[in-house]
């Protein structure tokens, strides 16, 4: 399998598998039980890996967000913990959910030790939540450390598409609306919304440059390499519970 396959075939593992745990009740119960409201626990706990920076920053890694929405909900959550904290709390959560979600029977060993492969190779330039949760300390249960190694792929990809939407000259809230419409109020984009049909080519050329910019990680892999890494990905998310 060639390094741009590879990144085809690993988008939707890498994009889904880890949101799993920030999507789940039980990491929205957990942030209620800290004393974060709403959303802010996920903002929290996913910017809080860049410290103590200015909601302005954190907006400008998460990209599809509404920036208003994201600056609003992190000057609430600095006031229920620190930064690093709060990324702690979130990780614990993201630990816990792949012990009671990831099936057996998948060696996750693998699947963690070829995604550090390809961590280790990934360029930080331009992706900095990607180089924030990189330096991180990792969890050491396989099933943890797997889908902790996921996530900051999923970091790495999300990055890169974030600038190769812009690049094809998206508006962000466009890119929302055609990937992902449900999701519009969730990222702060109130109606009414733009009409994202026109839109469908540029976006479609911008997951075609993501694809590209991911495979410079993958081609530290063999095409073995690649091929297992893959199907232990999309093993793992489809028997995720």
């Amino acid at each position: 399998m060639d390094a741009r396959e590879a990144a085809t075939k690993s988008a939707d593992a890498i994009g889904n598998l880890p949101a799993g745990f920030m999507m789940d009740g039980a990491t929205y119960a957990r942030g209620n039980g800290l004393g974060f409201d709403g959303v802010d626990f996920y903002v929290a706990g996913r910017g809080g890996a860049l410290g103590d920076v200015r909601g302005e920053v954190v907006a400008a890694t998460f990209v599809f967000f509404n920036p208003a929405t994201i600056c609003e909900a992190w000057e609430r959550a600095g006031k229920v913990m620190g930064r690093l904290e709060a990324t702690s709390a979130f990780m614990g959560c993201g630990a816990a959910w792949a012990e009671s979600h990831l099936a057996d029977g998948i060696d996750y060993e693998r699947l963690a030790e070829l995604c550090g492969l390809v961590i280790r190779a990934a360029s930080p330039a331009g992706v900095a939540l990607f180089a924030a949760w990189s330096a991180l300390d990792e969890p050491q249960a396989p099933k943890a450390l797997a889908l902790h190694r996921l996530n900051v792929l999923r970091e790495l990809r999300g990055g890169l598409h974030g600038a190769s939407v812009i690049g094809a000259g998206l508006d962000p809230r466009v890119a929302v609306m055609i990937r992902s419409p449900q999701m519009t109020a969730l990222f702060g984009w109130e109606e009414p919304h733009p009409d994202p049909k026109p839109h469908q080519a540029a976006w479609d050329e911008a997951e075609a440059a993501t694809d590209l910019a991911m495979s410079r990680a993958f081609g530290v892999l063999s095409s073995d390499e690649r091929s297992e890494l893959v199907d232990l990905a999309v093993a793992a998310k489809r028997a995720a519970a």
